[in-house]
């Protein structure tokens, strides 16, 4: 209690807002549900996912970012409250720009006008966090200049504060909630806003993927100009380009979808598969389509990592759903699941149903993901939060191929990906006898007994007993936790004040 008192007292002003939001958006319902408020007759509205998201929106870039990591997590939330997640954008209001001058004379050393032989002061874009704007350097390069918002830091340490508190309240107040994982949530939330608080972070994942991708002359990453850039402006090349929305907008514009698909599939599976570094939201705001059938990368704040181990899991998981493999299909997700402690019969059963209706043919992401999700929150499986992010970039991927390529097939892209992926682990060997080893691993994994082997240690390893699978009544509950927990906090921390 005390520790409540002390957060909500440094944040009471920040917590009356969330107050006041969660009242408007009719959210007080959601609470009283959930046992947090003493309403207790009122049902939630049937639009409360919608009613959610507007108020992640309203209330800032923290909660919008909180929103955006739930809408990953498909293997947590019924697809209607990812649907809506996934509908959360950061755009706001733009800045008349004297009120972003101090800071970007600040980072410059100088005035914009001086320090650019041309400066734009009405802005490109603007978004929760930041704002950009045209400009050209001396040399004559057109750049983009992005301009972290006054204030912006200081809002989001508090939101950060309130959020990481009411996570742990969260994780002690419900069993159902606790399978969420609210805190390692929270912690995901945490890394997130803080790496893109730093602008130099985003550039830094420009040149390493730049350096990734070297080799691929169609791949464009804007240039990032260092002399004019900072932890708060960041100066980049401006990229003239079309979204790839649609394929006749391409095709009249002499850029070939097909050419842009292939692509763009080779590019998110070399990053995941064999680079190990991509980019995490991979969405046609945040990719440009160029003469040549070259395709751009933009707005690189959000970089997942991918571990060798967790590549070939991965690859795994899509191989043995191809060739009809319940079994290794079933122990890569108890592998994956661990944690959650889910029963082995019932994982067999789903991947089983899985490879019954996705193990032949085209593989169409989205209709196997549409599948795979609700599988995974019947039998209580739980991703580790990279592997969720691994499966919404593919998803976004396929889905804005297929959008300029109707009929697209990864499966093809995915096989070719495989010995891209066992060449680069092999040349990444020290030393002959490491490629030996590495080339045995490969091998081995073809073969039977190594599933019989991990499946018994995991099961000598794990004593527990396996619980019992979430219901579908459960599952909306534990939604409703996430749905309204950041909102929850001012109530919890707003009473705690007036008690004492």
């Amino acid at each position: 209690m005390l520790k409540t008192i002390v957060v909500a007292a440094r944040d009471r002003e920040r917590l009356a807002e969330i107050t006041a939001l969660a009242t408007r958006f009719g959210l007080d319902m959601l609470l009283a549900r959930m046992g947090l408020a003493s309403r207790s007759g009122d049902a939630p509205p049937p639009d409360l996912p919608r009613r959610t998201r507007q108020a992640l929106e309203a209330l800032g870039p923290t909660y919008v970012k909180l929103g955006q990591i739930l809408a990953t997590r498909a293997d947590l939330l019924p697809e209607h409250w990812v649907t809506e997640f996934a509908a959360l954008h950061s755009s706001a209001p733009t800045l008349p720009f004297e009120a972003l001058r101090p800071r970007l004379e600040d980072a410059l050393g100088e005035a914009p006008e001086t320090a650019f032989a041309r400066f734009d002061p009405v802005p490109l874009a603007a978004a929760s966090m930041a704002q950009v704007h045209r400009a050209t350097l001396q040399d004559g390069t057109d750049v983009v200049v992005k301009i972290r918002r006054p204030g912006i830091r200081k809002a989001m340490q508090a939101d950060l504060r309130l959020i990481t508190h009411l996570a742990g309240i969260v994780e002690a107040s419900s069993m159902e909630a606790r399978r969420f994982q609210p805190q390692a949530l929270v912690g995901q939330l945490l890394d997130t806003v803080l790496e893109e608080l730093d602008f130099t972070n985003e550039g830094r994942n420009a040149d390493r993927l730049r350096a990734d991708l070297a080799d691929n002359p169609a791949i464009v990453i804007p240039a990032i100009h260092w002399r004019y850039s900072s932890e708060s402006v960041l100066v980049m090349d401006y990229i003239a380009g079309l979204p790839p929305r649609d394929g006749d907008s391409l095709r009249a514009a002499g850029i070939d979808p097909a050419a842009i698909a292939d692509l763009g599939a080779a590019l998110v599976l070399d990053m995941v598969l064999v680079n190990g570094r991509f980019h995490g939201d991979p969405h046609p705001g945040n990719l440009l389509c160029l003469p040549g059938d070259r395709l751009a990368l933009l707005d690189l704040g959000l970089i997942g990592h991918v571990s060798a181990r967790r590549q070939q899991q991965f690859l795994t998981f899509i191989l043995s759903l191809r060739a009809g493999d319940a079994r290794t299909l079933a122990d890569t997700l108890l592998d994956w699941s661990r944690d959650s402690a889910p029963d082995p019969t019932g994982v067999l059963a789903a991947a089983e149903q899985l490879v019954a209706r996705h193990g032949s043919g085209p593989l169409v992401l989205g209709k196997m993901v549409a599948d795979f999700f609700p599988l995974l929150r019947r039998e209580g499986l739980v991703l580790p939060p990279d592997l969720a992010l691994i499966f919404k970039a593919l998803i976004t991927m396929d889905g804005v191929l297929s959008a300029i390529q109707p009929g697209f097939d990864l499966s093809a892209a995915l096989q070719k990906a495989r010995g891209r992926l066992v060449l680069n682990r092999l040349a990444s060997a020290q030393s002959p006898e490491k490629a030996v080893a590495l080339a045995l691993e490969a091998a081995r994994l073809a073969e039977d007994a190594p599933r019989l082997l991990r499946a018994l240690t995991r099961r000598l390893e794990d004593s527990r007993e396996p619980p019992a699978p979430l219901t579908d009544q459960g599952a909306l509950t534990a939604a409703k936790w996430l749905g309204g927990a950041m909102l929850a906090a001012a109530l919890i921390m707003s009473a705690s004040l007036f008690l004492n």
